[in-house]
């Protein structure tokens, strides 16, 4: 056994490694659902600009745009220009677009390439805050985007009476200096700011009679339970590539014991928690429940076709993921196997019956990815701008989250809705694939998402019921708020986090597995001081005190 942990942990090292490298350079934050929207004027949508551009403009020129065609349409469409969404947009504003698109999955690599041409578009679509090495201010200083203050003051009357009636949001999308660098994905409500959590098979637990868990106690009685009694081989089971439990960084069970896998604020200092007690306390829990076969015995390799092999089989009865992607995703492939199965959202473990999880997901305002900038060599600045800013304004803003109206929605009594084609398509389409044929409302972009998409999209009431419990935390008293390293600084942290990172995987897969004592926690401890833990809190630091004064 100890033979095959031994085996298995080569394995893993090298591949969260070269995770690990990824992740220097781009951003910790997990992928998400995209299930959130704006705050609204009445109505639902973003109130008209005072100084609104007519659409469609009148132009004779072809501007260029970069993106990733969006994930959710791959396989299902070649390009762009072939999805009715990009070709009503440029219908709407009036303004013809060439596409450009790297490969899926590859976009930073794409960049790279793209932006040491020198050729570069009027347009491109990427997280310059999360992903770009050096952040936006680098980009800007190196001439690659423009910097948008001067833009948006004259051609984009819409964004800026945004920002402008929120300025909690303006805080966010712009840089310590000030700079307006994209048009961003604003994430409004908050409702819709949260959409994952743990989530446990319902007809079990009443099967069982079982209380939904609470407790960590509870959580493991849960997983006794569903091993002995209902022979779930891997009845604890989440994603793990490129991270070992990659789907618990926002706090699920780890929160439990007062920490998280990354950063986070507690009573004003910043701390990581992997480096804090309580992720020993985890690492011991979690060591316990493997020990015990409570853990899917693969669980460190295991990537999103594993789980839904897991769920879809009855192996697994707990994992964490999101209400569309996971319950929305799962629910039919546990109702195949067993008419009667049903997928719930537990709420967030803690240790004590009664507390508040300390943690959970929760995505800013301004959620990563979907930003636009304009290139500074661009020669269609102010045509550019107006075509970004469509998106923002009441026409853009329903086109963006509901598509064309009598084909893709009808209003009814004033509210959207969805027609068959896309919510019982002919094409068979998940509904996430044929949502994104017609709108952007489900995926990131430049534009205000609208809390009325998600209403729809989460068609079932345990997709509703789930979010509602994964609300219940203390998420905003500790989530560092989207803060960003000067040039300088970030070269020096993604140094930093790719050993740091390096080294955490390493404790956690060691530890969990068996293959070292929970008590070689404290040598893992020494080993951060030689990784430079302390400079990355300095760093963080003088990051978030600089955010707090834009």
């Amino acid at each position: 056994m100890k033979k095959n942990r031994n085996k298995m942990f080569t394995v893993l090292v090298a591949t969260t490694l070269m995770g690990s490298l990824t992740v220097a350079c781009t951003s910790n934050t997990p992928t998400a659902e995209n299930n959130a929207s704006p705050k609204t004027t009445t109505g639902g949508t973003t109130a008209p600009s005072t100084a609104a551009v007519t659409y469609p403009l009148k132009t004779d020129k072809t501007l260029s745009y970069w993106g990733e065609l969006p994930g959710n349409l791959t396989g299902v469409k070649a390009a762009h220009a072939d999805v009715p969404f990009f070709q009503d947009w440029q219908k709407k504003t009036g303004v013809p677009l060439k596409f450009q698109a790297p490969p899926t999955n590859q976009a930073a690599q794409a960049l790279n390439v793209l932006l040491a041409s020198g050729d570069l578009p009027d347009m491109i679509e990427f997280d310059w805050q999360g992903a770009f090495p050096g952040g936006p201010e680098k980009a800007i200083k190196d001439g690659y985007i423009l910097k948008l203050n001067d833009t948006i003051d004259k051609f984009a009357p819409n964004l800026k009476k945004y920002l402008k009636e929120h300025p909690d949001v303006d805080k966010q999308v712009k840089t310590d200096n000030g700079s307006y660098y994209s048009f961003p994905f604003i994430r409004g409500d908050d409702y819709l700011r949260v959409f994952q959590g743990p989530i446990v098979r319902k007809d079990w637990l009443d099967d069982l009679g079982l209380p939904v868990p609470q407790t960590i106690d509870e959580w493991y009685a849960t997983l006794k339970a569903f091993k002995e009694k209902k022979g779930a081989t891997a009845a604890f089971s989440v994603v793990s590539v490129p991270r070992p439990f990659q789907e618990l960084a926002n706090g699920a069970f780890a929160g439990a014991f007062g920490v998280t896998r990354d950063f986070y604020i507690d009573n004003g200092t910043i701390k990581f928690g992997p480096a804090e007690k309580g992720y020993k306390d985890f690492l011991a829990t979690f060591h316990k429940w493997y020990e015990e076969g409570l853990i899917d015995k693969n669980f460190a390799t295991a990537d999103g076709k594993a789980l839904d092999a897991n769920i879809a089989s009855g192996a697994t009865g707990v994992t964490v993921g999101n209400a569309g992607g996971g319950i929305g995703k799962w629910q039919p492939l546990v109702t195949a196997k067993d008419p009667k199965g049903v997928l719930m959202g537990a709420p967030y473990p803690v240790i004590n019956k009664g507390d508040i999880a300390m943690y959970g997901q929760k995505d800013p305002a301004n959620a990563p990815g979907g930003m636009v900038a304009l290139t500074a060599s661009s020669k269609n600045i102010e045509t550019a701008a107006k075509l970004l800013d469509y998106g923002y304004s009441e026409d853009g803003h329903n086109f963006f989250n509901f598509g064309t109206e009598g084909i893709s929605y009808k209003m009814e009594n004033g509210y959207p809705k969805y027609t068959d084609l896309v919510m019982k398509n002919p094409e068979k389409l998940a509904p996430a694939q044929a949502l994104s044929l017609y709108i952007r409302g489900n995926y990131n972009g430049p534009f205000v998402q609208d809390k009325r998409y998600v209403e729809q999209y989460l068609a079932l009431q345990s997709q509703r019921d789930a979010v509602s419990t994964w609300q219940k935390t203390d998420v905003d008293k500790h989530k560092l708020p989207p803060i960003t390293a000067t040039p300088e600084e970030s070269t020096e942290l993604a140094k930093i986090m790719t050993d740091l990172n390096t080294l955490v995987d390493e404790m956690t897969l060691k530890i969990i597995l068996g293959t070292e004592p929970v008590d070689s926690f404290d040598k893992y401890l020494e080993k951060f001081k030689s990784v430079k833990l302390s400079r990355a809190l300095e760093i963080k630091k003088a990051s978030l005190d600089r955010y707090n004064k834009r």
